[in-house]
């Protein structure tokens, strides 16, 4: 195997515990219902970017914040559980680990957050000033802390122009919440994921419409791609070409929480693995779907073909 394929992808963004409540219908307000089930899931964007793309067998490693105590040392086993490096991981002793509490409604699928962060600080440059950028192929950042992640990426820009182009590292990004200094990020992916949150927000009504109304905001060169839930995804790349995959939707549909970023990893997957654009979007709906048929992440893998 050559030391290219042998390079890790990095996810980097938020890792919480998500207190996980399966019911069959969505409780009314004051009223005492029982669970069908409970669990706790290691959550986040990144972090559950970084499950899938372990399951796909590619190394990755997670950069993110971690408080101390006991939701820290679940976090933390899990990871070693999927083989997710967690060394560039930062520890904040003296901070309140922050948490989801969600509630999946079995009867529609539909996946309801109540997120609690209260002050963990996000990873600053200072941290990722720190990484030693050659063992990496791609780098991937949730949208959160966008001034410094800017920053990270710039230095990421700086590594790539003194190497050839098949040494240097892709960067992907995701803007997947409706606020305003996330938008900076926007010229700074190669790959650049919009959310279906953030194209509505805009106005935009479908995902074509979206990646064609925000392609000007990325860099020459880029791919946006945009994912519309059960319409299926879109992508503009820099050929102009315009790509779409239909949504492959599981026979019943159980628990979409984290079907955004199952989606991500497989498009992720497949573009760092020398797929087509069309090839990785297919990819990525038919992970996602099927994901969507079942609670975690427990056999993604067998029941997905490439």
């Amino acid at each position: 195997m050559s030391m290219a394929e042998q390079k890790k992808i990095l996810c980097v963004g938020l890792v919480c515990l998500d207190i996980i409540n399966v019911v069959d219908k969505y409780p009314e307000e004051d009223s005492d219902s029982r669970c069908l089930s409970q669990r706790w899931q290691r959550g986040g964007n990144a972090s559950n970017s970084c499950t899938v793309l372990s399951l796909l067998g590619a190394p990755c490693a997670f950069m993110g914040s971690l408080a101390a105590g006991l939701t820290a040392d679940f976090i933390l086993e899990d990871f070693q559980v999927f083989c997710i490096d967690v060394s560039l991981v930062s520890k904040h002793a003296q901070c309140v680990p922050p948490a989801s509490v969600v509630i999946s409604n079995i009867s529609t699928g539909s996946r309801t957050i109540l997120h609690m962060n209260r002050n963990l600080p996000d990873v600053t440059l200072e941290d990722f000033s720190k990484v030693n950028l050659h063992q990496f192929k791609w780098m991937h950042w949730e949208g959160r802390n966008a001034e410094e992640q800017v920053k990270m990426i710039q230095q990421v820009e700086q590594y790539n122009s003194t190497l050839p182009q098949q040494e240097r590292i892709t960067v992907s990004v995701e803007i997947e919440k409706t606020r305003e200094p996330l938008y900076q990020l926007f010229p700074y992916g190669d790959v650049v994921f919009v959310s279906k949150d953030v194209a509505s927000y805009f106005g935009y009504e479908s995902a074509e419409a979206a990646v064609r109304g925000f392609y000007s905001r990325v860099k020459k060169g880029a791919i946006l791609i945009c994912a519309w839930a059960e319409k299926g995804a879109d992508a503009l790349g820099p050929d102009g070409v315009h790509v779409h995959s239909d949504a492959f939707p599981p026979e019943k549909l159980v628990d979409t929480l984290g079907a955004g970023d199952t989606f991500n990893a497989g498009v992720i997957f497949m573009l760092s693995n020398g797929k087509s654009l069309q090839e990785a979007l297919t990819f990525g709906c038919k992970i996602a779907g099927k994901k969507c048929g079942f609670h975690g992440y427990d056999g993604i893998v067998e029941k997905t073909s490439t």
